[in-house]
């Protein structure tokens, strides 16, 4: 193989691990877009369910893309970050800072997202809890996508992020202004009137 055959393989672990890792991100967005839209029921009723089984779906292969993401890192002769560099946060040599908060977002965003898998024995209520921490582990994906990337200024890349980072804040103000329909109340059965005190008779004096 020829060095530039050898450069050229070498460049395609890159570019392939970085597509993976847009993807990832991309597909991350949407899912907190979609949970972020259950969470505040503003999709029609009929919806709710195809939109839950999406969220679930989209989920999982977002953590297929950043495993992908990962793996292919370890191809790279160039970065050449070993197991400890794509698995320990802070660890590589290369953006240190930047990679290590992907790292960080990585491992929180796999544990949240397979957290629906348990949720009925963590319970519902912390597991609510937990998964609201998902608008972090996304924050700081944003983080490493534009600190890591070598390739952040360029227009194929800003456009998506402009696009995934406008829904996720839009749908977030949303849902921290507390702006949801209120519940119509339940209808009872309606209250019977309170009967009427009787007058207290005079009571007459026995002198």
């Amino acid at each position: 193989m020829t060095i530039a055959a050898a450069g050229l393989v070498d460049h395609a672990w890159w570019l392939g691990s970085r597509s993976a890792g847009i993807l990832a991100y991309v597909l991350l967005s949407l899912s907190v877009v979609l949970g972020i839209a259950m969470a505040t029921r503003s999709a029609p009723t009929k919806f709710r369910p195809a939109l839950r089984t999406a969220h679930a779906r989209i989920a999982l292969i977002a953590l297929a893309a950043l495993a992908a993401h990962g793996l292919m890192l370890l191809g790279d002769a160039w970065l050449h970050p070993g197991l400890a560099g794509i698995l320990v946060p802070f660890a590589l040599d290369y953006q240190p800072f930047w990679t290590g908060i992907g790292i960080c977002a990585g491992y929180l965003t796999i544990a949240l997202s397979l957290s629906y898998y348990v949720r009925r024995w963590v319970g519902p209520r912390r597991w609510r809890s937990a998964h609201r921490l998902i608008p972090v582990a996304w924050l700081m994906a944003t983080g490493h996508v534009l600190g890591a990337g070598s390739d952040a200024g360029a227009l194929w890349l800003q456009v998506p992020l402009a696009a995934t980072v406008g829904s996720v804040a839009l749908m977030l103000a949303y849902r921290w202004t507390g702006s949801r329909a209120p519940r119509p109340a339940t209808p009872g059965r309606p209250s019977r009137p309170a009967p009427r005190a009787r007058p207290m008779r005079p009571v007459r004096s026995t002198r």
